[in-house]
């Protein structure tokens, strides 16, 4: 990836910061006390890349493919202790989804997780 210019992103500004949000929420929710949190945006071929990038706990491969299932918890003991009800990520895949967009996770245990949200090259203004 590389860096850019800055661009313009077309799309709906309520839906986009609330994915935003809603990620690096979850960066700071889920990372231990002094964990760090990047968030950045590059562009990929043609198309822009939002990261939300964490060096937390991280997410055993067997979950990746479902955390964007509505309802679903890594970790349903700790429910009480970090909160979220199982819909954030699924709301983030459906705002990508209705602008073109798609959700990429990367995650090791022990290493962190980086979270792409991939923006068709047609939502940026140049």
């Amino acid at each position: 990836m590389a860096d850019c210019a800055p661009k313009t992103l077309r799309g709906d500004w309520n839906e986009l910061s609330s994915a935003l949000t809603n990620l690096t929420a979850n960066a700071v929710r889920y990372s231990h006390d002094g964990a760090q949190i990047a968030v950045s945006f590059n562009i990929r071929g043609e198309d822009g890349v939002i990261t939300v990038k964490d060096n937390g706990p991280g997410i055993s491969t067997e979950h990746l493919p479902r955390l964007t299932e509505r309802f679903y918890r890594v970790d349903n003991s700790h429910s009480r202790e970090t909160g979220g009800t199982g819909l954030g990520l699924a709301i983030v895949k459906h705002i990508l989804y209705r602008h073109g967009g798609t959700l990429e996770i990367q995650s090791k245990v022990g290493q962190g997780s980086e979270f792409r949200c991939v923006i068709p090259a047609d939502r940026l203004i140049h």
